[in-house]
């Protein structure tokens, strides 16, 4: 005979989860504007230029802006290889070795 299934728990699980991608999805958003220093701008200013974003329907113009983002993702992940490539292995033991008190 089958287990009867606890639809209560399964909602919640999902509840859970969805919220746990939810806010997920809001710090990373958060990174990206500390990221792009659109931290500096007024909070007007930025939700005005991303209302024009959304309702700009130019996809030449659009292309433009997705090439600008896709060209500042990849100048991020270059400097993060070269930053590990630059930092030897073990760099707590070059610099005195052990915890701080």
């Amino acid at each position: 005979m089958r287990k009867p299934i606890d639809l209560d728990s399964e909602l919640k699980v999902l509840a859970d989860k969805a919220k746990q991608l939810k806010e997920r999805q809001v710090r990373q958003l958060g990174e990206l504007v500390v990221a792009t220093s659109a931290d500096t701008v007024d909070a007007e200013v930025l939700a005005g230029a991303l209302l024009a974003v959304k309702g700009n329907s130019d996809m030449i113009r659009q292309e433009e802006w997705r090439a600008s983002g896709a060209a500042f993702f990849q100048a991020r992940t270059r400097v993060a290889r070269r930053r590990a490539r630059a930092e030897p292995k073990g760099g707590a033991e070059r610099e005195g070795g052990g915890a701080s008190a």
